[in-house]
Formats: structure tokens, sequence, C-alpha cells
């Protein structure tokens, strides 16, 4: 069993959009992650979700906007009977980021620490090369899902020095890995 799964936000748990999510209606589950989600609460796995949220450091947001977008994402998640633990963000601009900010590996590690967890007990799951290379800087295992941008990464290849990375259609297939369902 993986301890902490560690969830990228956009483009793995929800619909990936054009520019950013600014109001709750805009979030929109993608099909399957909420009851992928319920599968890893009910194996025991911890799940956190660990997420840039540029937009408020942009200004194009406040942070109880923010607040309030996630509100929509636990009720959704409720709904399918599936909850995450916590929701890490960084909402550093990228001319001003912080270690916390992905692809640099800090929200992982305060999630790790939170959790009393070690990275070979965790996994972040990502659509986005900056997921991957932060799971490697903390040193936890790695899986890239083909929704939101990560159709585009795995066709481009991913770079040698992040290896190994399980690649899978979905955040579904991810907890099927996860979860020896194959």
């Amino acid at each position: 069993m993986t301890a902490l799964v560690l969830l990228d936000r956009d483009g793995v748990v929800n619909v990936e959009r054009q520019g950013y999510i600014i109001d709750p209606p805009a979030l929109v589950l993608i099909a399957g992650a909420a009851s992928a989600i319920a599968r890893l609460n009910a194996a025991g796995s911890r799940v956190v979700v660990v997420t840039n949220q540029s937009a408020v450091g942009r200004g194009l947001m406040d942070a109880r906007t923010l607040e309030r977008i996630h509100e929509r994402l636990r009720t959704l998640l409720a709904a399918a009977r599936a909850c995450v633990d916590d929701i890490i963000v960084c909402t550093d601009p990228p001319w001003a980021a912080t270690p916390r900010r992905k692809p640099a590996p800090g929200m992982l590690l305060e999630a790790m620490a939170a959790a009393g967890v070690a990275p070979d007990a965790t996994v972040m799951i990502g659509d986005d090369l900056r997921d991957i290379e932060a799971a490697a800087a903390a040193g936890c295992r790695r899986i890239l899902v083909r929704t939101g941008k990560g159709a585009a990464f795995a066709a481009r290849g991913l770079p040698a020095e992040l290896a190994p990375v399980a690649v899978v259609d979905d955040l579904a297939a991810a907890a099927d890995l996860l979860l020896g369902a194959f």
C-alpha cells in the first residue's frame, strides 16, 4: 500500500482549463477521478493535493476565492464518498518562486513531513513535467497521467534523469496501478 498519494490538481483531479480556474463553477472533475480517490481512501492511503496556484500571486483572484474553489472540490468529491486529507497550495507567481513552487519539492516535502511518511512510501501523480521534477527532487515515486498536459509530455518523452516514471491514462488508471488492480 502507498501510505501517501500526492495529487496535482488541474489536469489530474479536475479538467484543465485554458488560463486559470478563477471561480468555483469552473472547477469540473475529470470523469473517474472522484471514484479513484475514493478507492485510495478505502485502501487507507492519505491523499493530499499539492498545487501551484499562481493566479493568486498574479492578482487574478484572491485567497478567499481559491478557498471557495477548494470548497467546491471537496463537495464534489464528497458526493462520490471521496475526500482529500489536505490541499497544499503555492500561490507564488513564476517570477517570485519560493522553494515551495513546483518544480521545487517544497510542498511535497511539507506534505510528507505533516503525514510522517517517508519518500519511499509516497507517490506523486501529475500531468506536468514540473510535477515529475518535484517528485524526483523529493525522492518519491512518480506517475504521469495523460489527462491535462500529460499526453503532450508523454509524447515528447521524459528526461532520463526523472526515471522511473509510470505513464498511465488517468487518475483511475493510476489508482489501479497503486492498488494492484491490473
